[in-house]
């Protein structure tokens, strides 16, 4: 063989230079629960060669369809980093979209499925981002369709936390008939609770669901917080950061047990009105928001009252996709952004935009595990060289921790194996 090139996976790592090292990458082990396809809410074991034959079918066809449907199309939007695939994958229950803090993570427009009983959630993954944009990109697609839209913020980052972007709200007032939420996320990170008070009021202007908002502050030793709505009126909806009784705030919202956050009352908002290009140049928030969350995505802390909420806001309608459906991504799409997750993580700059994802082999092995060998084409020596690492240390890595994911994604056993060669 010409060109030097290497292997990283739980078979093994050979070298085609002379006296290289045998490294080994564990991403084969086998996880302590039944193996399930990915999108299996039916508890059905099928061989991993069959997975894409089932997934094609269960989205070619029909969908099945309750008694009395109930749906809910849901998109996210943000600037980048603020935790928007995260949020989706934790909503699924699942990891089914890459997660990165480089821009452009995501290459396919998928969507995830919630489905539980009656009602079906759909929400878009994070479509990614142009690499010279520091805001979320073409969003319309998303909010054309959508019946509620939820917008993150990730409030550790004390240079955006005070402000909506300019990108976010041109997208609320191309479509203020439709409902929005807003997420404040990362509130584990936050060490001073008591600036979600100044963050909450700036991105909503004061008003949440066409109720002003009366903060009361007692900053005392217990660091209590309480925030409350004018005019309050009994809620029927799961309690939010913004809904819930003195007593239960200790429990959620990402909030230290020394933090209450209190409200009640949700009363009926105003039809927010369209706002042209110079409305919004002095704007900093957005006084048309529903509710209010505040949780701790990565962490998956309030994750579950943010989803009945949703759940709760359904409406009657046809399902779009099968119950069994969790992505809309085939089983391939999922593989290589997991790896491809991993690639962005370990490479610096704009180098791993330049590597090419070429999948040999995906079949079941002797043992009914799934057999995966992908190549990754790169345009240079140099860049070979970083994939590769030091003894094979990245590539190593990258294949451990995308196997690793894997198994988690497909709940089966997975042998990851990767080979680094520069392309022809």
């Amino acid at each position: 063989m010409g060109e030097a090139w290497r292997w990283a996976g739980s078979w093994g790592f050979p070298a085609a230079e002379a006296g290289a090292a045998r490294l080994w990458a564990a991403s084969w082990a086998s996880p302590p629960r039944p193996r399930l396809p990915l999108w299996a809410s039916t508890r059905r074991p099928w061989p991993p060669t069959k997975v894409s034959e089932e997934q094609k079918r269960l989205l070619e066809n029909r969908p099945d369809q309750p008694q009395n449907p109930k749906v809910l199309r849901i998109a996210i939007i943000g600037a980048p980093n603020a935790g928007k695939s995260t949020l989706s994958n934790q909503l699924l229950g699942r990891k089914v979209f890459p997660v990165s803090k480089k821009v452009h993570t995501t290459r396919c427009k998928a969507r995830g499925v919630i489905t539980h009983q009656d009602t079906q959630l759909v929400s878009p993954g994070d479509k990614g981002h142009n690499l010279d944009e520091a805001m979320l990109t073409d969003p319309w697609d998303s909010m054309k369709h959508a019946d509620l839209v939820l917008v993150l913020v990730d409030v550790s980052d004390h240079w955006t936390r005070n402000s909506l972007s300019k990108e976010v709200l041109k997208c609320l007032s191309q479509f203020p008939h439709i409902p929005s939420v807003l997420v404040l996320n990362k509130v584990d990170i936050l060490k001073k609770k008591f600036l979600l008070l100044e963050i909450a009021t700036d991105l909503t202007e004061g008003i949440v669901n066409g109720k002003k908002l009366e903060v009361k502050s007692t900053l005392k030793q217990d660091s209590r917080i309480h925030i409350t709505r004018a005019s309050p009126t009994e809620s029927k909806v799961p309690r939010s950061a913004f809904g819930q009784e003195k007593n239960q705030a200790q429990e959620g919202s990402g909030l230290d047990r020394s933090s209450d956050v209190g409200a009640a009352g949700t009363g009926e908002a105003q039809r927010p009105e369209h706002h042209g290009p110079e409305d919004l140049k002095h704007k900093k928030g957005w006084p048309h928001f529903q509710e209010i969350f505040m949780l701790a995505a990565l962490r998956g802390e309030e994750v579950d009252t943010l989803k009945r909420y949703l759940l709760m806001q359904a409406k009657p309608g046809p399902w779009e996709f099968h119950s069994d459906v969790l992505t809309s991504q085939s089983p391939q799409e999922v593989c290589d952004n997991i790896i491809r997750e991993k690639i962005l993580e370990y490479l610096p700059l704009e180098v791993p935009y330049g590597v090419t994802q070429v999948t040999e082999m995906w079949e079941e092995g002797e043992c009914g595990e799934l057999l995966i060998v992908q190549s990754l084409l790169v345009p240079r020596e140099s860049h070979k060289r970083m994939l590769i690492g030091r003894g094979g240390k990245v590539i190593s890595r990258i294949a451990q921790e995308a196997g690793q994911d894997l198994m988690n994604a497909f709940l089966c056993d997975v042998r990851l194996k990767l080979k680094v060669e520069v392309k022809g």
